[in-house]
């Protein structure tokens, strides 16, 4: 398949961008990258060691850089940070440069994926629900400016995975080579 322009998919920690956005990639044959691993290879630090070590205001500046750099890239399949999109010249770079895709995910199903790893830094202090739940309501009018929203649910991966398959044949975003 070819793809006609980037594909990045935004959303709150634990919506499923990296595990979709792999699998999306596959199909089409086009590259896969994800912001958060990018950004760590050209610190030299963890996402985690980032934000204890400088701060957010430090991350999101880097994550602007890297975001910029990767849009400049033939089109491929990026994972973006939860936060990434908040940034507002990030969030008009993409509306330039890509095609975005909010993968929407309720609470409870995001809840159950960050739980299980302790490297977000965004929930290490406090009531992780309560965070996630004041994160929600300050992103999710912002996400929903996206070019497409899909809700997520708990389902095998490839549902999703069809389901932006269609959206980007019909957005004639991709044709079969």
């Amino acid at each position: 398949m070819k793809l006609n322009r980037t594909v990045a998919l935004v959303g709150m920690m634990g919506a499923g961008k990296t595990s979709i956005g792999r699998r999306v990639a596959a199909r089409l044959g086009v590259p896969f990258r994800d912001a958060d691993h990018e950004i760590e290879a050209a610190a030299g630090l963890t996402v985690a060691e980032i934000f204890a070590r400088f701060g957010e205001p430090h991350f999101r500046e880097g994550e602007r850089k890297v975001i910029a750099r990767l849009l400049e890239e033939p089109p491929h399949v990026l994972a973006t940070g939860g936060g990434a999109f908040m940034d507002e010249t990030t969030r008009a770079a993409m509306a330039r440069m890509a095609f975005t895709i909010w993968l929407k995910a309720p609470i409870g199903l995001l809840m159950s994926r960050v739980r299980k790893r302790d490297t977000r830094p965004l929930l290490k202090d406090g009531d992780m629900r309560a965070t996630m739940e004041r994160l929600l309501a300050i992103r999710e009018p912002v996400y929903a400016t996206a070019d497409m929203t899909l809700e997520s649910a708990d389902e095998p991966h490839g549902a999703p995975v069809e389901r932006i398959m269609a959206a980007l044949r019909e957005k004639g975003l991709c044709e079969d080579a």
